[in-house]
């Protein structure tokens, strides 16, 4: 849970670099309260269209800056520009292209984007 408070801490930082660990524990707690707030959503009737409640809504469009700027932060750590994200916007090979490069370990020495997160802890 400190890993998703931290990178919401740092929602408007696209500069840094953000550890796998980081990243991935963010995705990981933004699914599960994705999946928590979709039941919420179906068990009180909170649906404002088919397969589209209201708090998972605006949970989604709460969490769009932060998880852009984690997988920005992410990409630096691999030495990668955080352009490199809009290759998400090419079907399934841009996931899969974006998914490799967050998967990843970090680059060891600081790069162009900062000195390397792992060196802090």
């Amino acid at each position: 849970m400190q890993w998703f408070i931290l990178a919401m801490k740092k929602a408007f930082n696209f500069s840094d670099r953000s550890r796998r660990k980081e990243y991935w524990m963010f995705i990981l707690f933004t699914l599960i309260f994705s999946i928590v707030l979709t039941i919420i959503d179906t068990v009180a009737g909170l649906e404002i269209a088919e397969d589209m409640g209201i708090l998972s809504t605006l949970f989604s469009i709460i969490l769009i800056i932060p998880t852009l700027s984690v997988t920005v932060r992410r990409l630096h750590d691999v030495g990668k520009s955080g352009w490199w994200v809009l290759i998400s916007l090419i079907p399934i090979i841009g996931f899969i292209v974006l998914l490799v490069f967050t998967v990843k370990d970090s680059e060891a020495k600081t790069n162009t984007f900062g000195p390397n997160p792992k060196a802090a802890f």
